[in-house]
């Protein structure tokens, strides 16, 4: 019996180191992500993330805005992990529009925390992101074209203020709608073969007044994924222009 006595409180305290030890880790492991990778969706360049860039690098996080070429899901794909392959610790990869397609692939990397969808698609496997687009109507204000002789689709310049940018100025929705990137066709029609938000905790920030997207699209996948949802009233499809303080705070929250 003596022994006994002795040795139990030494396994206990074995264990209670151990356990200490993993919850201090663990704790370290989630506070330690200060990497973001911000990924542009179609139409809207990536200096459309210079506010939310400048509220996350003020609070520390590095933060990378990738170009994605916008030719095909790989293509897209093999330059986001380009970024991530560079960091030397965990991120917060954040996509917009396409590029939920995008970063839903992407996003098993071995660097990737979590997912941050920004009025963005969440495809599954097996699945496409023209399926989604057509699985409810449009609204009369999406300037969504046909594609052209090169296969490539562009938004109507007459519309995009009121279907892609609504609570942007005039000016600043011009001056996106002219320097616009064009996506190919065949992008919408390339198949997920990965979806990093089965494993990953992933969150999502919407418009309510989302013209280019319907919002009930975006609702059906996150609440499929159990995805964190925030929605912003009368926010537009370029939510993270309109509102980047909102945006960078759930950034953060992902982040923690």
């Amino acid at each position: 019996m003596k022994t006994i006595l002795r040795i139990k409180p030494f396994v206990i305290s074995v264990v209670l180191i151990t356990v200490l030890g993993f919850v201090d880790v663990t704790h370290s492991q989630n506070s330690n992500v200060k990497n973001v990778v911000l990924v542009h969706g179609a139409f809207a360049p990536r200096s459309g993330w210079q506010q939310v860039y400048s509220i996350l690098t003020k609070n520390g996080y590095h933060t990378t805005v990738v170009q994605i070429p916008l030719t095909s899901l790989e293509d897209d794909v093999v330059a986001v992990n380009r970024a991530l392959n560079k960091l030397d610790g965990k991120a917060v990869l954040v996509g917009h529009s396409w590029s939920g397609t995008v970063i839903t692939e992407a996003g098993v990397h071995p660097n990737v925390a979590s997912l941050v969808f920004i009025s963005a698609f969440q495809p599954d496997v097996g699945e496409n992101t023209l399926q989604w687009v057509q699985s409810e109507p449009s609204a009369p204000e999406s300037g969504l074209l046909p594609p052209d002789d090169k296969g490539l689709v562009y938004y109507d310049k007459e519309k995009f203020h009121a279907g892609f940018a609504a609570d942007l100025t005039k000016e600043q929705a011009n001056f996106m709608a002219d320097a616009q990137q064009p996506i190919a066709a065949s992008c919408f029609t390339d198949v997920i073969s990965k979806a990093a938000w089965h494993d990953k905790k992933s969150f999502a920030i919407l418009g309510s007044e989302d013209k280019s997207i319907n919002p009930l699209i975006l609702r059906k996948m996150y609440e499929r994924s159990g995805t964190q949802l925030t929605e912003i009233k009368g926010a537009s499809h370029v939510v993270f222009m309109s509102h980047p303080k909102e945006v960078a705070n759930l950034i953060i929250s992902a982040a923690n």
